[in-house]
């Protein structure tokens, strides 16, 4: 069964960027009478990009029909293969990503397996991911095509029988490259644990999209679909990351769209606020204000974003969420890392908590870089090993006097790219042993 998002997560409101929706039923038919109403016609919203460089663009296509009970059970049966790709700890303390491959055959699973290689290096070279790479597990599950390749690659009269139904063209849109999601959710449960799924089809065409909002009906964080060859899709990763893990809206406008005049936006990196305004109410990037940011220029209000030309502010001119090739902005890095550590602990180790360890047993911890550990006996801290990612008990003055005692590690990731004091409340952790007497 799919692992649900960690307890630890905080309910965090967020305008869908990329909605599973349903159109309204039809109406019922008198009792005793057949049904013979049009069906409604299903859809999901979607996210895609028609180019590099490009600003992403929104449109609702086709959802697929559910899979059968007996289609679930065959993936269960005979695919789904589960490669760790990176093991950084525990499921419950780690952010877990799945990769699934589509278009690629039964003697190409290693290939796929090497995509994702790929692939996570370089998503996880973008920050904050390459401050956090610790963070992660990540999982590769194989889906054995019949055919390689992709549907709609190079042309719409394409096709390609493969696990996952990927094809470019989809309704009609070269460059959005959509995939049956309940298959993908199928598939997905064999890991052992998913808060981000990303599909990897076997293409070296540009394209890509992202399913957003259907956390509510897989338990996941959204899908990302990318294609495995083409050096840019990784972007489009990057930036449906910032929808589904970081709840980051679209900071870019569709040009002559009107002026927004609807309530203040949930997300963080939107407002109806000027500067002035944020800092006397003290809401949104206040604390950013006037900082250089990592994806150039100065954080302050700049007009258009949420798809408006005119009536709402982003951060920066110019982010990841605007356009691809570039860099999170402050407030929007900010998001991520707490995104990060609403699945993730700042502290894991190897060594389980749940049994007696000996005085001369190696206690080993990690932790993020701007992290810092502290080390305790029964609540008193040892000094000395203040920063140390291994310690013994014996060393830390744990004595053979017949009693058990407890070792605790304490952990509080001090970056400076996190301002929110409720953020902060998330970059603190603790880990106990009991030492046997």
């Amino acid at each position: 069964m799919l692992r649900r998002i960690s307890l630890r997560t905080a309910a965090a409101a967020c305008l869908a960027v990329a909605a599973l929706t349903g159109t309204t039923a039809a109406a019922t038919a008198a009792p005793g009478t057949p049904d013979h109403s049009p069906q409604p016609r299903r859809t999901q919203q979607v996210e895609y990009f028609t180019g590099p460089g490009g600003h992403p663009r929104h449109t609702t296509v086709p959802a697929p029909k559910p899979l059968s009970r007996s289609a679930k059970a065959a993936i269960a049966a005979t695919d789904g293969d589960v490669t760790p790709i990176v093991q950084n700890g525990p499921v419950g303390d780690k952010l877990d990503v799945v990769f699934i491959g589509d278009g690629y055959t039964a003697t190409q699973q290693e290939d796929f397996h090497a995509d994702v290689r790929a692939k996570w290096a370089k998503i996880s070279a973008v920050e904050p991911y390459a401050s956090y790479t610790g963070l992660f597990n990540v999982w590769a599950v194989d889906a054995v095509s019949n055919d390689s390749g992709v549907s709609g690659d190079p042309t719409n009269d394409v096709v390609r029988d493969t696990a996952l139904n990927s094809a470019f063209f989809c309704d009609g849109t070269e460059r959005l490259l959509c995939v049956d999601t309940g298959k993908v959710e199928a598939y997905a449960s064999k890991a052992p644990a998913a808060d981000l799924v990303v599909v990897l089809s076997n293409s070296t065409k540009y394209g890509g999209a992202g399913y957003n909002d259907i956390s509510s009906q897989v338990g996941y964080d959204g899908i990302a679909t990318a294609s495995s060859d083409n050096d840019r899709s990784d972007q489009i990763a990057v930036h449906e990351t910032g929808h589904s893990l970081g709840k980051l809206a679209d900071e870019y406008d569709y040009g002559e769209s009107g002026t927004y005049s609807g309530p203040e936006p949930t997300e963080t990196n939107l407002t109806t606020l000027s500067a002035d305004q944020m800092t006397a109410q003290r809401q949104k990037w206040y604390r950013w204000l006037g900082q250089e940011s990592p994806d150039g220029g100065t954080v302050g209000a700049y007009e258009g974003g949420g798809y408006y030309q005119y009536g709402l502010n982003r951060p920066t001119e110019n982010s990841i969420m605007r356009s691809l090739g570039r860099e999170f902005n402050l407030p929007g890095r900010e998001a991520m890392i707490a995104a990060f550590y609403r699945h993730a602990s700042v502290l894991s180790s190897p060594v389980a908590t749940d049994r007696a360890l000996r005085r001369g047993d190696r206690i080993r911890v990690s932790l993020p870089t701007s992290a810092r550990v502290k080390w305790y006996v029964d609540g008193r801290e040892h000094k000395a090993a203040r920063g140390r990612t291994a310690v013994v008990p014996r060393a830390l003055g744990v004595l053979a006097d017949g009693y058990s005692h407890t070792v605790t590690a304490r952990a509080t990731d001090r970056t400076d790219a996190v301002r929110h004091p409720a953020v902060r409340k998330l970059l603190s952790g603790k880990l106990s042993w009991r030492i046997a007497p």
